[in-house]
């Protein structure tokens, strides 16, 4: 069933709406409040521009020239010549659902009504937004300072027939994907150039699909380090409440509350469990033991980074903002990318950290001496390798993550000569946040690839209700280890399983 239209600046946008009208192709309309905000703010910026006044980037040049007056009659041209000599991106281009992402955020930060733009330019990026008309966004350009200014001045060409934009799966450029689709271009106004193209909209817009996507990874990941525990016939009781309790991280306790009900629902042991109660085991390998506190922090850092991106996607990012009821119309920085760079970071180190716990997880799961299960999960070894070189791509994969999670936000470059001479590379923040995601994502592919060939190796023993219903899951796409095969196909699957949100349910049941 469609969704309705999500009525935009009625209300603070949720990350959750952003990612149904990206992906989901949930239509977008204005709100009759943000409709009047709007023309409220042109209306009184237009008055402030007769009067004579100068206004930074209205009647200016910008950066360094921003000392220059612009005629009256060339403040049209100025903003065109803005966006073509901006639109310098390079690389590979946007994937839909980020360009999606970038068209409702930067609506939603121009609805809020202090930008000083028209009505028509808004509903200009809603026509793209529901008619599917998406520019084409290379994916490199932004130091993520003054706005995301090279992405978002590709994005603004197209408003105007200009650019590129994929339709219907062609890719046409700017006038012929806006003629296709049944839009007529836009012309821009004082100031409607750079209002466009000052703002965060490329990494807000990556990174709120980013931070969904870890959030649900790290309940994968809490469900997969259970099934895991079990095929390593682990102990419940690192994971019981007191411990947690007098260490009273959120993420933390929430974990292994997580733990406990995967394994032991109800606080019903499984087969397995109860096969090795009174073994005489005290402690499990770390990366057993302290799901909870890996795993916990993670889930704590990626709520800081929520806080942020709801903050965020709810700003108004560009310069200078027009403040009708004060009066004034004021030049500042809301265009700096900083807290979102940082958050990003922070979002690639507690994502890669899910991954690196995971790994050493995998050696545990292949290790006879630590797992008392046939080495590399396969019987007849020596003839069979089994999932030993799982491990060593998993260990590859991880290191990977390593060099990716080198903070950007410390890499400042002065740009513009020197003016703007402290840049936050927020958008880089924000593209190696989704490269350390995907390799996290196949690392936790294939440990469950290898903790459901070790609860297979335990057979006839059962685990718990919730550890039985993911290994039925996994077995519809990989059936058990026998003898060496091909499994390439099969964790690229589990990871696509994984990635769809296919999980969603079962992981948080």
């Amino acid at each position: 069933m469609a969704l309705p239209a999500l009525q935009l600046g009625q209300k603070a946008l949720t990350l959750e709406e952003v990612r149904e009208v990206a992906v989901r192709g949930r239509k977008v309309e204005l709100a009759p409040v943000s409709r009047r905000r709007i023309q409220k703010a042109r209306a009184f910026l237009m008055r402030q521009v007769a009067s004579g006044k100068t206004l930074y980037g209205v009647n200016t040049g910008f950066g360094l020239m921003s000392n220059v007056k612009i005629a009256p009659e060339d403040i049209e041209t100025l903003q065109y010549n803005l966006l073509r000599s901006h639109a310098v991106g390079m690389g590979e281009a946007l994937e839909e659902r980020h360009v999606r992402a970038m068209l409702l955020l930067r609506a939603q930060a121009l609805a809020l009504g202090h930008s000083g733009v028209t009505l028509e330019l808004v509903e200009q990026i809603l026509r793209l937004l529901n008619r599917g008309v998406h520019p084409v966004i290379p994916v490199q350009g932004s130091v993520g300072a003054s706005g995301d200014l090279a992405p978002l001045s590709h994005l603004a060409l197209v408003l105007i027939g200009e650019g590129r934009a994929t339709y219907k799966g062609r890719t046409l450029g700017g006038q012929a994907a806006l003629e296709a689709a049944g839009i007529e271009p836009i012309r821009l106004g004082a100031k409607e150039g750079l209002a466009l193209i000052n703002g965060t909209q490329f990494m807000a817009a990556l990174g709120t699909l980013a931070l969904l996507e870890a959030e649900h990874l790290a309940d994968v990941a809490d469900l997969t380090g259970a099934m895991t525990l079990e095929a390593l016939r682990g102990t419940v009781t690192a994971f019981e409440p007191e411990i947690h309790q007098v260490r009273p991280h959120p993420g933390q306790a929430q974990v292994a509350a997580r733990i406990r009900r995967f394994i032991a629902p109800g606080g019903r042991p499984s087969g397995i469990a109860r096969s090795h109660a009174g073994c005489g085991k005290v402690q499990d390998p770390y990366s057993l033991r302290c799901i909870p506190q890996v795993h916990g922090a993670s889930r704590d850092t990626l709520a800081f980074v929520r806080q942020v991106l709801e903050r965020e996607i709810n700003s108004v990012t560009d310069n200078p903002l027009v403040f009708p009821d004060q009066g004034k119309v004021l030049s500042g920085g809301n265009f700096h990318g900083q807290i979102v760079a940082i958050a990003m970071d922070a979002l690639s180190i507690s994502v890669a950290e899910l991954a690196s716990i995971s790994e050493q997880r995998i050696e545990k799961l292949i290790n006879p001496a630590i797992s008392e299960l046939p080495a590399f999960l396969v019987k007849e070894g020596g003839l069979n390798s089994g999932f030993m070189i799982v491990q060593v791509a998993a260990a590859a994969i991880v290191s990977e993550n390593k060099t990716l999670c080198h903070p950007a936000v410390v890499d400042s470059i002065p740009t513009s000569a020197d003016k703007e001479d402290h840049v936050s590379m927020g958008a880089w923040a924000a593209r190696k946040a989704l490269q350390v995601l995907r390799n996290s994502r196949r690392v936790l592919a294939m440990e469950c690839l290898a903790a459901a060939q070790g609860i297979d190796l335990l057979r006839p023993l059962r685990s718990s209700k919730p550890v039985e219903r993911f290994h039925a899951v996994i077995r519809k796409r990989s059936r058990r280890l026998d003898h060496d095969r091909f499994m390439h196909d099969e964790m690229v699957a589990l990871e696509r399983m994984i990635e769809s949100f296919e999980l969603e349910k079962l992981v948080t049941d």
